[in-house]
């Protein structure tokens, strides 16, 4: 998994699975591009866990593509399942806590 994160008043944690990176799906007007804006360091499900939950007390939001990314997202308590949302099979969930 790949995450990134980017400064602003309120950080954004970008995660996706590496094998999305770069690619682009559509159904119907709903679009999911997983572009650079995902590309970073690649982590472990351990790690990742553990960055998500330290980044959820800094008041971060969080864009999350990906079945093992949305997997470790739901173990750290960032997402519930009703918050998935899918664009051709691929889950992703947006978060602001």
């Amino acid at each position: 998994m790949l995450v990134k994160i980017h400064k602003s008043y309120r950080d954004i944690v970008a995660v996706c699975d590496s094998e999305l990176l770069g690619k682009k799906f559509e159904q119907g007007k709903a679009v999911l591009e997983l572009t650079d804006f995902y590309n970073g360091e690649g982590i472990s499900e351990a790690e990742l866990i553990s960055l998500m939950k330290s980044y959820a007390t800094e008041d971060a939001t969080f864009n999350i593509a990906g079945e093992k990314s949305i997997q470790a997202a739901i173990k750290a308590g960032i997402v519930s399942k009703e918050g998935i949302k899918t664009v051709q099979d691929i889950p992703f969930a947006l978060v602001l806590l």
